[in-house]
């Protein structure tokens, strides 16, 4: 019934800086920009929102895409907690597998990416988690 997973949506409140984090640390390609005024139906009816209007953009590296989200309208509520600890219900984080953690880790670092710790070694993988510039937790990976 289910082929695959195709892809994980973000709403962020800065379209330009999340796009920025997906393709220039994490090498996503944009593969698609689509906006809509306020009044588009079919799309409220899906969404389960009224007089929605926003600005997508989707990023794709190899067969996972990540869609990322910033609405105009309808007005935002308050802004939660900045950083979602990751054992709160819902979605805990992204997984990105790499072939050399410690030096996307390094990088990243460098640009001045925020890390709960540096890779850890598990055994039959090498992790970290790391924070996206809305907060969202990122894993990287490396199978050993």
């Amino acid at each position: 019934m289910i082929r695959a997973v195709h892809h994980v949506a973000l709403s962020t409140p800065d379209l330009a800086r999340m796009r920025a984090f997906y393709r220039d640390l994490l090498g996503f390609e944009e593969i698609s920009r689509v906006s809509w005024p306020a009044g588009q139906d079919k799309i409220d009816a899906v969404m389960a929102l009224r007089g929605t209007a926003a600005e997508t953009v989707m990023m794709r590296l190899g067969a996972v895409c990540v869609e990322l989200f910033q609405f105009e309208a309808p007005p935002q509520p308050a802004p939660g907690a900045a950083e979602r600890p990751v054992h709160h219900h819902g979605i805990t984080h992204l997984c990105f597998d790499v072939e050399d953690v410690d030096a996307v880790y390094e990088k990243m670092a460098a640009a001045g990416i925020r890390f709960h710790s540096p890779p850890q070694d598990f055994g039959t993988a090498k992790a970290t988690y790391g924070r996206d510039p809305d907060g969202n937790v990122f894993e990287l990976q490396q199978l050993l």
